[in-house]
């Protein structure tokens, strides 16, 4: 069996549809999968077993200049349009996924106008599939999947299908290690650099190497003044997914905030930690074996406002933070550990 999935961004989306493919392989054995995303997380797909083809597009980058883009967009659709499939399942449920979704060749399958974020959407799909909402995210694709190629959903537990027999240690890596996944996009989802740099002595001293990866300069600056703090700590260079994901998945743990690395860490099965502040862990948090997500206790969190707005007295800043504490959020970290 053949089957087309579209689900283009974002880096914690597409990680969060791997559990559904694991899902459908264990039902059909002979499903082997296709798949649409963009350019930038084409890595994430290639993680498991049972992707055999990726079609990247660069939806982000065509929408800043259509035109000039057209050959380019052109020959997306015309590799989609390359392959005749048993089905096309929209997991993403927005308009341009169902954009692409129109232009497969096979049974289209996505969320219903009432279960999908962007209703029309579901016009695009020959069998529109209720999935309640109010359920974590990986619940949902895992629900819509098994609806769309006829099997029952089990949620009993689940897999990301990563193994990590399939994933070199990196030798140039000094063991025991932990990785500080420091970086994401709010303001308010920074966990404080304080409690960063405490973690960072904390760990070091307790005869952990500290590991601190980064994506843009912004990132690098914070991760050079984290490695400062000890000389057991160090600054990754600039790494692909997969590389990252062979660095997460043989870290002794890992400790993130509000990221798409984080799910990463979360499918790699590696203990971490992820802290949530300003946004919400209950429906797309991470999630998976030896994985917790720590909401602050704290009068507005979550806000889901990308800049802390509170205006009393704290002892840091986003305010909610001082609900997770760094010697708090190691001792929970090495309870997974242990």
């Amino acid at each position: 069996m053949k089957v087309l999935i579209v689900k283009t961004s974002s880096l914690g989306d597409v990680i969060h549809t791997l559990p559904a493919l694991t899902d459908a392989a264990k039902a059909i054995p002979d499903i082997s999968f296709d798949w649409v995303v963009e350019e930038s997380f084409q890595d994430i797909p290639r993680l498991h077993p049972n992707v055999n083809k990726i079609i990247p597009v660069s939806v982000r980058r065509w929408r800043k200049n259509f035109w000039a883009n057209r050959t380019a967009i052109k020959a997306s659709i015309q590799d989609i349009q390359s392959e005749q499939y048993d089905a096309v399942i929209d997991a993403q449920g927005l308009i341009k996924s169902a954009f692409f979704t129109r232009y497969a060749k096979g049974e289209t399958y996505g969320l219903s106008k009432t279960s999908c974020r962007e209703p029309l959407a579901s016009l695009a799909y020959q069998h529109k599939i209720d999935v309640p909402k109010g359920q974590h995210a990986i619940t949902r694709v895992r629900q819509l999947f098994a609806n769309s190629l006829g099997y029952e959903f089990a949620d009993a537990g689940f897999s990301y299908g990563l193994n990590k027999e399939d994933f070199p240690v990196p030798k140039s890596l000094k063991q025991p290690y932990l990785v500080l996944l420091h970086g994401t996009t709010w303001a308010s989802k920074h966990w404080p650099n304080e409690y960063w740099r405490e973690l960072v002595s904390l760990a070091t001293n307790q005869g952990f190497n500290v590991y601190l990866p980064w994506g843009d300069d912004v990132e690098k600056i914070r991760a050079n003044e984290l490695a400062a703090v000890s000389d057991s700590a160090y600054v990754l260079p600039k790494s692909s997914i997969k590389a990252l994901a062979a660095i997460l998945m043989h870290a002794n743990g890992v400790v993130g905030v509000d990221s798409g690395l984080a799910h990463l860490a979360a499918a790699c099965g590696t203990p971490a930690i992820t802290l949530y502040g300003s946004t919400s862990a209950v429906l797309t948090g991470t999630m998976g074996d030896y994985n917790k997500a720590l909401q602050a206790q704290f009068e507005c969190s979550p806000c889901l406002k990308k800049a802390c707005a509170y205006d009393k007295p704290s002892l840091v800043k986003p305010a909610c933070y001082q609900t997770l504490p760094a010697q708090s959020v190691l001792d929970k970290l090495q309870a997974l550990m242990a």
